[in-house]
């Protein structure tokens, strides 16, 4: 094994370990599925280190999509009838993500629930609607921004996706983003800001603070379903504080 691949397969493992994954188990298939890249772990960037994170290279595997729109399609393709994890097995639809392809603004979620996967589109029930407001509150448009999960398919009851959950789907969203290169991304709920930040800390150390996914600033906050069970004066105000600071620093990068 070459250097370069047992230092990524190291990375790799540590970033498991981190998730909580203890154990790996190869599955046998009649027709093995098309593997998506793995996220590489480079030295963990100052907004996230100490927040226990290890950090995401700021490089992209890829040149900027001519085509976004035509990326998207491929990556979608890719996983095709995913049976890659366990939550394939009480799902109605695989819910990709929906939006503009060249968004300057990209929100991300942890997984789909209930309406989300009889629909097969993010984001379309209450805590939808509540996103459509927090996007509205910006002066955006639902299709002026891009929607994504960090797993397509509903977790059970709507409980927070696995970690061997994540490690086998977020590769897909990593792909999405390197696709779409939006200017800004905002994660929505801890498990969205941890996957992308490789952070251990909570929602509520990270959000409020700038940090980075290869080179794109994030900026965490709450997510629209935690927004509706504490529905307070004061977190209406640091989500709106959030979400401002996200469109400032989108406009700043310019088209």
């Amino acid at each position: 094994m070459s250097a370069p691949l047992e230092r990524d397969l190291a990375e790799w493992l540590d970033y498991l370990s981190v998730l909580g994954v203890r154990e790996l188990r190869v599955r046998q298939a009649a027709a093995p599925a098309p593997a998506p890249a793995p996220l590489v772990d480079p030295p963990p960037s100052s907004s996230c280190s100490a927040q226990g994170s290890l950090g995401i290279s700021d490089e992209f595997a890829d040149p900027p999509a001519a085509d976004p729109a035509a990326r998207l399609a491929e990556i979608r393709q890719d996983i095709g009838d995913c049976s890659r994890c366990k939550l394939h097995q009480g799902r109605t639809h695989i819910v990709f993500g929906v939006g503009n392809p060249r968004a300057r603004l990209m929100f991300v979620g942890e997984g789909p629930g209930a309406e989300e996967d009889a629909r097969g589109e993010p984001f379309v029930g209450r805590a939808g609607k509540k996103l459509d407001e927090m996007i509205a509150a910006i002066g955006l448009r639902r299709e002026d921004v891009y929607i994504a999960n960090v797993v397509k398919c509903r977790p059970p009851g709507n409980r927070d996706p696995e970690p061997d959950e994540i490690a086998t789907c977020s590769p897909f969203l990593v792909r999405q983003i390197e696709a779409i290169r939006p200017r800004v991304i905002v994660t929505l709920g801890s498990p969205a800001a941890r996957t992308l930040l490789r952070a251990r800390a909570g929602i509520t150390q990270l959000r409020g603070t700038w940090h980075s996914f290869r080179g794109i600033p994030v900026m965490p906050t709450f997510h629209p379903a935690y927004l509706l069970r504490s529905y307070t004066l004061e977190n209406r105000r640091k989500v709106f504080e959030d979400l401002k600071a996200a469109r400032e620093r989108m406009d700043d990068a310019g088209s």
